[in-house]
């Protein structure tokens, strides 16, 4: 049995155990509830929200208020899972957030000891989460988990039980899909089948490589084998959205992203893929400070030992082991 497989079923044992404990007449609330330690819990469509972490006593006003930091149509597919990592954030941030309490996370430092927000005004009105970037020609355009606004940006790339950060879609396509013929990739920045351009997203007026030059020590005139958006493209799209401004200029030190990851997960402990994505990813970069990586358990380690939210730190300890 592998470590990743290990985790995820200790997991999933904690969520059922997390469930009956939690919710009284659970089955109702619950998508195929005879499934118990075959998959996580999935919540019904209605009953979506419960699987984000809520104060017990909390006042309608200030539950409207967490549940629309994530519109309903902007939750992710498996939002309704209790793996979700999006239902995660908004349990974490979106509560910080309504209680007035970001600015609390402002001295936390990251994995290496650098200043985990930098120069972030970590501000209620400053927060948003699934923020859109609509300056790069996208056309779906990049949505970030969470969203630092402000004369200095912080984008928060989160991840939870995930076996990467995010890897390119081109080289996916298959030929029943409608894009296949030509959009597909084989995974290197070269010209392919009829296309002019090396990167069939440049071919369809997504300007990536017109700024990666800019942020990045990799050339765009050169045939780059394999690509290295191929496995890193979650983190690389992360990065433009906070080193390209609105006004399309070019910065080096007015943002950064910090990729939230659980210390449990094999995919970012050495050697795993997500951790071997973000050090290609900031070693490539030409300031590697605009690429933070900070886990879970620092973030709620450090709510613990300031004394805040203890009812959410309780029930992330009961949920998820945190």
């Amino acid at each position: 049995m592998t470590k990743t497989t290990i985790n995820k079923t200790e997991l999933n044992q904690r969520y059922w155990a997390y469930l009956k404990s939690q919710f009284l007449e659970w089955e109702k609330y619950i998508d195929r509830p005879e499934s118990e330690g075959i998959r996580p819990p999935v919540f019904h469509i209605d009953e979506a929200w419960r699987n984000v972490i809520v104060n017990p006593n909390e006042s309608q006003q200030e539950l409207d208020r967490l549940l629309a930091m994530i519109p309903e149509h902007e939750r992710h597919k498996w939002f309704r899972s209790m793996n979700s990592s999006q239902a995660l954030v908004q349990s974490i941030f979106g509560n910080l957030a309504i209680h007035g309490l970001l600015s609390n996370l402002t001295d936390m430092l990251d994995d290496d000891g650098i200043a985990l927000f930098g120069k972030a005004q970590l501000l209620y009105d400053n927060f948003a989460m699934e923020f859109k970037i609509d300056y790069l020609g996208e056309p779906r355009r990049t949505s970030l988990d969470g969203y630092i606004k402000g004369d200095y940006r912080v984008a928060l790339e989160c991840k939870f039980t995930e076996s990467e950060v995010g890897t390119c879609s081109r080289p996916r396509l298959t030929p029943s899909d409608s894009n296949y013929e030509y959009e597909y990739c084989d995974g290197t920045y070269s010209e392919q089948r009829t296309r002019k351009e090396r990167c069939s997203l440049t071919e369809v007026g997504v300007s990536y490589w017109h700024y990666i030059p800019r942020l990045f020590y990799w050339n765009n005139d050169d045939d780059l084998i394999p690509c290295p958006l191929a496995t890193n493209y979650q983190l690389v799209r992360n990065i433009l959205a906070v080193g390209v401004c609105p006004n399309r200029e070019v910065s080096l030190t007015n943002g950064h992203v910090v990729l939230i990851y659980d210390e449990r997960n094999p995919a970012f402990q050495t050697g795993g893929s997500g951790f071997i994505a973000f050090m290609e990813t900031r070693q490539a970069l030409r300031e590697p400070t605009m690429l933070r990586k900070c886990s879970w358990q620092r973030i709620i380690q450090h709510l613990r030992n300031e004394g805040f939210l203890s009812w959410l730190t309780e029930q992330l300890a009961l949920k998820y082991g945190l």
